[in-house]
């Protein structure tokens, strides 16, 4: 892996987990000797993080991470809505039903509790996003929703937290593979849409009661 992959992957994850908060000043000097790279691979992971929004330059000297309030999260999901709906129904025509039948159960055998759990649970989503991509067979929609999981990294941490939601996004996800499986592309839309309104809902409701883990400082 090149220097600049290397540090863009990392910059994204800990930016995505929060360890980088919104409004955190990355000085090149600094991360640059923090990942262990020269200055001109950080620039490029800089750059690249700058086209996906996750930072801003306010300088030529001061890259931030980015802001990431409510108006940003509803403008997230509307996006996300509109692009998932449009793949479960593709993926409800165009996919191997025997795929989605085993991640449906799957998701019935998935126990998302305590932080071992969890992260099992969000590798088995990201199965299941990689599947519905590959079933819907649409480069550009695809494309698409990788700059939106980008960004939803650091809206999905706000529900680690909160085991009942996490319970109720397993039984979610079980009906959209069903359906999608079932071969039903308005049920797997509506599924998803569903799915999404709830997620939408915890998602403000956490940032109502601790509006911490959003923006700030760490």
């Amino acid at each position: 892996m090149r220097a600049s992959d290397r540090a863009y992957a990392e910059l994204l994850r800990q930016i995505q987990v929060g360890a980088l908060a919104p409004g955190t000043v990355l000085g090149e000097v600094e991360q640059a000797s923090r990942l262990g790279v020269s200055r001109t691979p950080l620039r490029e992971a800089l750059r690249r993080l700058a086209a996906d929004g996750l930072v801003v330059q306010q300088s030529p000297r001061m890259t931030v991470v980015s802001d990431l309030d409510v108006d940003d999260i509803r403008s997230l999901f509307e996006v996300r809505r509109a692009l998932e709906e449009a793949a479960a129904r593709l993926a409800a025509r165009r996919g191997d039903p025997a795929v989605f039948a085993e991640l449906a159960a799957d998701f019935a055998r998935a126990a998302p509790s305590g932080s071992a759990g969890s992260e099992d649970y969000y590798a088995l989503i990201a199965r299941f996003d990689a599947a519905v991509d590959a079933a819907a067979a649409n480069d550009y929609l695809a494309a698409a929703l990788r700059t939106v999981r980008t960004h939803l990294g650091r809206v999905r941490r706000l529900a680690r937290d909160n085991p009942d939601r996490l319970a109720a996004s397993v039984a979610e996800h079980r009906v959209i593979a069903d359906a999608i499986a079932s071969g039903d592309p308005e049920l797997a839309a509506h599924a998803t849409h569903l799915h999404l309104h709830h997620a939408l809902t915890s998602v403000l409701a956490s940032l109502s009661a601790d509006p911490a883990p959003v923006k700030g400082t760490p």
